[in-house]
């Protein structure tokens, strides 16, 4: 493991693999270094064509955190591994890590190119809206020493998962990594209340090419945010992979970015 510190002091944690022009990963919402199997089968797939930095995001496995979080503090920790990576960089978001991606292109960051996969930005009537309270009681169950109980809130209220799925995965021997970072939940809800800010006033003034991903099989609410965001980015494709739901096999998404960010397409 590799560190970099950010503008506040908060050291980050990052591996770097392969070699090539850099290209970093941004985790979604419990995504991080330690227990993340899909991100690690992503990068066996993308280091032999770039240089690929894997970091944890602030709070989260082998980064530290620093209190009051903001957004302005992650677009800050991703600029720090811009700089590391040599001053400019490709950029891939999965999921709300792909809503932080924008916001630091929109920040005016380094990012040569940036792809995004199923930003979860709420633009239809089939998106599904949590309650006014949300944030205010996700805060409350960390608050009281309760991590397993902050997760289930936030997977069954804030994203409408059904009641067994939750308890199927309230028994998988990876709850208790998640309950580690169940804090950090606050944090991607914090960056997802701002998207109507960033999608009317600051995406559109992203000059990168951006491409814009989605599953086939994923739910409508994930074509209609990539939908709504090829109308508004200045330079942008769109690109559907069939089969694919929010877990995208990296077997599917490497080609795609690998096309994007200009290597040599593996056959």
């Amino acid at each position: 493991m590799s560190t970099v510190r950010s503008s506040d002091g908060t050291q980050i944690g990052y591996d770097r693999s392969g070699t090539g022009p850099p290209l970093i990963l941004v985790g979604g919402a419990l995504q991080y270094r330690a227990i993340d199997e899909s991100t690690t089968e992503l990068i066996e797939q993308l280091a032999p064509a770039f240089a690929v930095f894997h970091y944890d995001r602030r709070g989260r496995g082998e980064s530290g955190d620093r209190a009051p979080y903001s957004v302005a503090r992650e677009v800050e920790d991703l600029d720090a591994l811009i700089d590391t990576a040599g001053g400019s960089a490709f950029v891939f978001g999965m999921s709300s890590g792909g809503a932080l991606a924008l916001e630091a292109a929109a920040s005016g960051l380094a990012i040569t190119k940036l792809a995004l996969y199923e930003p979860p930005f709420a633009v239809d009537e089939n998106s599904f809206k949590a309650p006014d309270d949300f944030l205010d009681q996700l805060r409350s169950l960390n608050a009281a020493g309760r991590p397993g109980d902050a997760l289930e809130y936030f997977l069954d209220t804030g994203l409408g998962m059904p009641g067994e799925m939750v308890a199927e995965m309230r028994a998988a021997p990876v709850w208790r990594g998640f309950e580690a970072v169940a804090h950090t939940l606050v944090y991607d809800t914090m960056l997802m209340e701002g998207q109507d800010t960033l999608l009317a006033e600051r995406a559109p003034t992203v000059t990168a090419p951006v491409l814009l991903v989605d599953g086939g099989a994923s739910p409508s609410w994930a074509a209609a945010a990539v939908d709504a965001l090829a109308a508004i980015l200045p330079h942008s494709e769109r690109r559907t992979l069939p089969g694919q739901t929010h877990d995208v096999a990296a077997a599917a998404l490497a080609p795609a970015l690998e096309e994007f960010f200009g290597a040599r397409v593996r056959v």
